[in-house]
């Protein structure tokens, strides 16, 4: 037991120390203090407040109000797409010196950060499918299924008249999933903001609003408790500011009467033809962060692995364990740990590239340390005693002898293991990286065609991986003994 909680030690050790070490690595330089730039963390989808517009750029209520603020009190911003959750919690680790992305101010909220005055008053209604002429108000949710996005005014409204009204709660990460989810009736109403539902609706979402506005709730701009005071005063100036001059009414008016283009192609090959270049950058993030990962977690897969057959129980210990723990633990976990749970131990930000590619680098690590393990173990004992009885040390039978024959059974394994990391990277969009999976959000937050974009994304990785498959086919009949 006690050798066990000794390795254990040894591992979060390494992996503590590997993580500052990347973290410095990674370490955006500081502007001059004349310039200096806030880190401003924001939702994907949550239109009309933030979204990427047809170049890419997000734009936005929120965003218009951030970037003329920072212009009339004279410092800059660089937006963080994280999603609301992640965005809440990077603030709260460090990551984030702020978080604007339709936040409504809640006594709760108020416990754990500071907020600006409100910049919006929102008010909840409810949506159902355009051909649903049997629910018109709350009486007819009973023993049904309403679906709400999470930390949302209106997942918030749902939660405090559920008992009432006798519901059923489904909770989505975007405002897309949820209207999705109404229209092909697994949900029979969604809540959300007015402004954020009507939007849906102006882009040619199959929705109707069937209530008046309920449960206005002030918007506002957040910091960690008593942080960043000084950002949270230049907000408040600047946005009395905009009102002032008259830029405030104008931001809210051009996205809240906002209506679907009639010149966007949304066929299939029209969105397609539209995003390409967006997708592209997201593929290429893909396959980069695949690439660095695996290349890392080759390295400490290989070290670990061949620590446990090491004839010394003190290091099979070690590389059980780690095998143990970083097999045994949910990628989307360790992730979220690694990028908010670490910075708030260390007080050093982690980029969230750098974040993914530890997360990887020990997940995939783990996996690659037991097929390596296993690959050895696999040569016939009597190999290596039949090496030793000709007089080789271990460590040159080792070389000479017994690797060989186990590389052979273990490069397919690496092979498959690039696919699976590929795929791993889809879970690292959580943490804000702009993945293959984060830019199919972020063209759905503008278009809402959920079904054709996410096809869209589904073909590109169909296609990489099976090109890899046909790879690791080829080089398993290769290395056939």
């Amino acid at each position: 037991m006690k050798r066990h909680s000794l390795a254990i030690r040894c591992i979060l050790a390494m992996a503590c120390g590997l993580i500052i070490a990347l973290s410095l690595f990674a370490a955006p330089t500081k502007t001059h203090a004349a310039e200096k730039t806030y880190e401003i963390g924001t939702d994907v989808t949550f239109p009309p407040f933030e979204y990427a517009n047809d170049n890419n750029k997000y734009v936005g209520i929120d965003m218009d109000l951030i970037r003329s603020i920072a212009k009339d009190q004279h410092f800059n911003v660089d937006i963080k797409p994280l999603g609301f959750n992640a965005a809440i919690q990077a603030v709260q680790a460090g990551q984030a010196d702020g978080v604007l992305a339709g936040m409504s101010v809640t006594p709760e909220r108020k416990g754990t950060f500071d907020f600006s005055n409100p910049y919006y008053n929102s008010g909840v209604v409810m949506g159902v499918a355009q051909n649903n002429n049997s629910t018109k108000n709350l009486n007819d949710l009973r023993g049904k299924t309403v679906a709400v996005k999470t930390g949302t005014t209106g997942a918030q409204y749902a939660q405090s008249i559920q008992k009432k009204y006798g519901f059923k709660i489904s909770t989505f990460d975007d405002s897309n999933n949820v209207y999705e989810d109404v229209m092909t009736g697994n949900s029979i109403a969604c809540f959300d903001d007015q402004p954020v539902l009507k939007y849906g609706i102006n882009q040619g979402t199959q929705l109707k609003i069937v209530t008046k506005p309920a449960a206005g709730t002030p918007i506002g701009f957040g910091v960690k408790k008593g942080q960043n005071q000084e950002l949270l005063k230049k907000f408040n100036t600047g946005l009395a500011n905009l009102k002032k001059n008259g830029q405030y009414k104008k931001i809210l008016d051009k996205y809240l009467n906002a209506k679907k283009s009639t010149t966007d192609n949304h066929s299939f090959f029209g969105i397609l033809n539209q995003n390409k270049v967006f997708l592209w950058q997201g593929f290429l993030q893909t396959l980069w962060l695949t690439i660095v990962s695996i290349v890392f977690a080759t390295i400490i897969g290989v070290f670990f692995g061949l620590l446990g057959v090491l004839p010394m129980k003190f290091f099979q210990g070690l590389s059980t364990t780690f095998i143990y723990v970083f097999r045994g633990l949910p990628l989307i976990v360790l992730a979220l740990f690694i990028y908010t749970g670490i910075p708030t131990l260390i007080g050093t930000k982690i980029p969230a590239f750098t974040a993914g590619v530890i997360t990887l680098m020990l997940d995939e690590g783990a996996y690659i340390a037991a097929f390596v393990k296993g690959g050895i173990q696999s040569v016939e004992k009597g190999q290596m005693e039949a090496a030793r009885s000709l007089g080789l040390p271990f460590g040159k039978a080792m070389r000479k002898v017994v690797l060989p024959q186990g590389i052979k059974l273990i490069v397919p394994s690496f092979i498959n293991q690039f696919i699976i990391t590929l795929k791993d990277t889809s879970i690292l969009s959580v943490i804000g990286i702009i993945e293959l999976t984060q830019t199919g959000k972020i063209i759905i937050a503008r278009n809402l065609e959920g079904f054709k974009v996410w096809a869209m994304v589904a073909l590109i990785y169909l296609i990489v991986i099976t090109l890899l498959t046909w790879l690791s086919n080829w080089g398993k009949r290769r290395t056939k003994i």
